[in-house]
């Protein structure tokens, strides 16, 4: 009797089992976080646990693909709000949009907040990220519409703790964020005359958890 052999997923099989994986993914890691095992993510998906190594070496690396496109999102919305026309409302904007990310998607907050996991091109697409907000940040400064002493990674580690602060209250008040928002832009646009009593992180420091269970 002659065996068959497994038949090999095509191409286009292997885009949509791909495309499955993320969705499946970037759900269960929004709602549950980053302890969510390759298992769930397969059978959320309605995949073999095979066919999720076939594609990611690890859950590091999935996740890793996850956040590039989240960071590519916050990253192509800083960059369009440089052209806007009031610094002090595209820096606001801004920081809506990224609270907005953090508190919909609970794996990027504590991977991105906590901070970063095992992925030079993740680390990278931070800095990159940290460097697009200086310059946001940097308009509303010559602007004189935040203290003179905030800076982008300033703004960028703010994201994070208001969705921390808030975090709490978004099961029964999913807008609380808000209002946590607000405090802090009060914060950065009110110039006392007195300069922060620590001088600002020149980069934001990454350093990577174990996240391959």
């Amino acid at each position: 009797m002659t065996r068959s052999t497994p038949a090999v997923p095509s191409r286009s099989d292997a885009v949509r089992n791909r495309r499955l994986l993320l969705d499946a993914a970037a759900r269960t890691f929004a709602e549950r976080g980053v302890e969510v095992s390759i298992g769930e993510i397969a059978q959320c998906a309605g995949v073999g646990k095979g066919t999720v190594f076939r594609h990611f070496s690890s859950k590091a690396d999935l996740l890793a693909a996850i956040m590039l496109g989240m960071l590519d999102e916050l990253r192509s919305t800083a960059t369009a709000l440089l052209e806007a026309g009031d610094p002090a409302r595209a820096l606001r904007e801004f920081m809506a949009a990224g609270v907005e990310i953090f508190v919909r998607d609970r794996a990027f907050c504590e991977v991105v907040g906590r901070p970063s996991l095992q992925s030079e091109q993740v680390r990278e697409a931070i800095h990159d990220l940290r460097d697009v907000v200086e310059r946001l940040t940097d308009r509303a400064r010559r602007e004189g519409a935040v203290r003179p002493d905030i800076t982008g990674t300033d703004v960028v580690l703010l994201l994070s703790g208001i969705q921390h602060t808030a975090a709490p209250l978004l099961d029964a008040e999913p807008q609380a964020w808000r209002r946590y928002l607000e405090l802090a832009l009060d914060g950065i646009t009110a110039d006392t005359g007195r300069p922060l009593p620590h001088p600002p992180p020149h980069r934001l420091p990454l350093a990577a958890p174990d996240l391959d269970h």
